[in-house]
C-alpha cells in the first residue's frame, strides 16, 4: 500500500512535468523550448528528487494509520483483546479506529460471556450422575464429562477428536449410534456392559439440534444399583411368599387331617392342633419381623436415646436366654474386659439394644450344639464395643458379605427347621445402624462366630472421664 502511493505520487509529478512541456510546445514555443531543452530536463529531473521526500511522507502519514489497524486486526485474531489502536491523523482514520476499539471491546466482552457460559455448562455437565458424551456426524468425540469417562471406560480428555469406537468398543452401544445418525429417531437401549466391572447401563441417543452436519448427543445412566435392588426386590417378594405359605400349608393340612377324623383320636388330635399352633406361632413372628424392619428401614420407628449400662443391659439379655440355653447343655458368660470401668454407659434407645442383643444371643444359641456363649463389652475414647461370641457351626467366609440381607440363610433346611424367620440379622444390622452405631461379623467355619458391635459412649460418661483426665 506505501509503495503504491508513493509511485502513484512520484508518478503524478512526472506527468505534471511532461504536461507543461507538452503545452509549451502546443503552443508554437517549439525553438524556445529546443533551446531549453537541457535546462528543462535538469528542472524537471530536480522538481523529481525534490518530489521524492514529500511523496514519501504523504505516502507514509496516509498509510500509518492503515497499518495500525491491520496490526491491531492481526493481534485481535491471535485473541489479544486488550489490545487498542490509536491513531493520529484525519477524522475518518480517528473515527474508523474508534469504531474499531469498540468492536474489540464488544468482541471481548462477547468472548467472556462465552467462555462463562461454556465453563458453567462443562462443571453443570461434570457434575451430574449421567455420563454425557457430544459427538459429530463422522462419530468424533466432541466432548465427554468425567461420568460418562467411569461409565464407559476411557478418558474423556483423551477421547477428544478420537472416533467413539477408539475409545470404547461396545458393539450395542455402535448400533444405537449408528441407527440415531441413520435417520432412526432418538435411539434407547439397555447395555449390559462387558468391562473391567459388569454393570448395566442405560443409554439414550438423540441428534444435535441445528446441526450441519449433523452430530449425536449421548446420555448414558448407570442402573446396576435398580437392577440390584429389583433383584432384591423380587427375592424379598419370593422369600415372603415361601415363607408364608409353608406355615399356611402345615396349617391346612393338619386342619384337614382333623377334619377327616383324626379329631376322634386324642392322640393324634393333640398332635396336631400343637402342630397348629407351632406353625401359627411361626407365622406371626415372620409377620412381626417383617413389620418391625418396615418400621425402622422408614424411619417410622421413633428412637429415644438415654444413658443405658452395658453390664446391666448384657446381664438381663443373658439372664432372658439362660434357661434355653441351658436346657441345650450351653454356658452363658457376660464378661467385661479389663481397664472397663463398671459404670460404663451408652447413648441409645434402651428397648432397641435389648433387641439387638436378643436376637445375637438367640442366634448362637441355635447354631451352637454344644460349648458357650461370651458377651464381652470394653471402652474405646468415644465408643463402646460389645461382641457375642459363639462356639458353634460357623459362617463360611463366602457367605459372611450377606448374612445382614433379608431372609439370606447360610444352611436353608437347617435355619428353617430350628424356626428362624431369616430376618433377625437384617433388623439387627437396621437398629445399630438407626442408633448411629455399626455392626461386623468375623467367623471361622466350625469355629464359632463373633459378632461385634460399637455404639457411641454416654455424652456424660465421656465429659465425667475427660474432666477426671484433665485432673489427674
Amino acid at each position: 500500500m506505501f509503495w503504491r502511493l508513493f509511485l502513484s505520487f512520484l508518478a503524478l509529478v512526472v506527468c505534471s512535468v511532461g504536461l507543461v512541456g507538452f503545452v509549451v510546445l502546443r503552443n508554437g514555443a517549439h525553438d524556445l523550448f529546443v533551446g531549453l531543452a537541457g535546462e528543462v530536463f535538469l528542472a524537471g529531473g530536480v522538481i523529481v528528487v525534490l518530489s521524492i521526500l514529500p511523496a514519501y511522507l504523504l505516502a507514509r502519514r496516509f498509510t500509518k494509520p492503515l497499518t495500525d489497524l491491520t496490526r491491531g486486526a492481526d493481534r485481535l485474531a491471535e485473541g489479544d483483546f486488550t489490545h487498542h489502536i490509536h491513531v493520529a491523523g484525519s477524522r475518518e482514520f480517528v473515527t474508523l479506529a474508534r469504531t474499531f476499539n469498540g468492536m474489540t471491546d464488544r468482541l471481548a466482552t462477547a468472548f467472556r460471556r462465552s467462555e462463562h457460559d461454556r465453563q458453567q455448562l462443562r462443571t453443570i455437565l461434570s457434575g451430574m450422575v449421567e455420563g454425557v458424551v457430544a459427538i459429530d456426524d463422522k462419530q468424533r468425540v466432541l466432548f465427554a464429562n468425567e461420568m460418562a469417562g467411569r461409565l464407559l471406560e476411557f478418558d474423556p480428555e483423551s477421547a477428544v477428536g478420537r472416533v467413539l469406537w477408539e475409545a470404547t468398543r461396545q458393539r450395542s452401544l455402535r448400533e444405537a449410534v449408528d441407527a440415531a445418525l441413520a435417520g432412526g429417531g432418538p435411539q434407547r437401549r439397555e447395555l449390559a456392559w462387558n468391562g473391567a466391572s459388569e454393570k448395566f447401563l442405560t443409554l439414550y441417543v438423540s441428534l444435535l439440534p441445528n446441526a450441519d452436519p449433523s452430530g449425536a448427543v449421548l446420555v448414558v445412566h448407570d442402573t446396576t444399583d435398580l437392577r440390584r435392588l429389583e433383584r432384591l426386590r423380587q427375592d424379598f417378594v419370593a422369600n415372603v411368599s415361601h415363607e408364608l405359605k409353608t406355615p399356611l400349608a402345615n396349617i391346612k393340612s393338619s386342619v384337614e387331617t382333623l377334619i377327616d377324623g383324626a379329631v376322634e383320636d386324642p392322640a393324634a388330635r393333640g398332635m396336631f392342633l400343637g402342630e397348629i399352633a407351632d406353625q401359627a406361632n411361626r407365622q406371626q413372628m415372620l409377620i412381626e419381623d417383617l413389620l418391625s424392619l418396615a418400621r425402622i428401614e422408614s424411619a417410622e420407628q421413633r428412637f429415644q436415646p438415654e444413658r443405658v449400662l452395658v453390664d446391666d443391659a448384657v446381664h438381663t439379655c443373658l439372664d432372658r436366654h439362660r434357661t434355653r440355653a441351658e436346657a441345650k447343655g450351653l454356658t452363658l458368660n457376660g464378661v467385661a474386659l479389663a481397664d472397663t470401668p463398671p459404670d460404663l454407659a451408652i447413648w441409645v434407645d434402651e428397648e432397641g439394644l435389648a433387641q439387638v442383643l436378643d436376637n445375637l444371643v438367640d442366634n448362637a444359641i441355635k447354631y451352637t450344639p454344644a460349648g458357650r456363649i461370651t458377651a464381652r463389652w470394653r471402652a474405646t475414647p468415644d465408643a463402646v464395643v460389645i461382641e457375642v461370641e459363639d462356639s458353634g457351626l460357623g459362617i463360611p467366609l463366602a457367605d459372611q458379605p450377606r448374612i445382614f440381607e433379608r431372609f439370606y440363610r447360610v444352611d436353608k433346611a437347617r435355619s428353617r427347621e430350628m424356626g428362624g424367620t431369616g430376618l433377625g440379622l437384617a433388623i439387627v444390622k437396621h437398629l445399630v445402624q438407626a442408633m448411629k452405631g455399626t455392626i461386623s461379623v468375623t467367623s471361622e467355619l466350625g469355629s464359632g462366630s463373633k459378632f461385634i458391635i460399637t455404639m457411641p459412649r454416654c455424652q456424660c460418661e465421656t465429659a465425667r472421664e475427660a474432666v477426671s483426665t484433665r485432673a489427674a
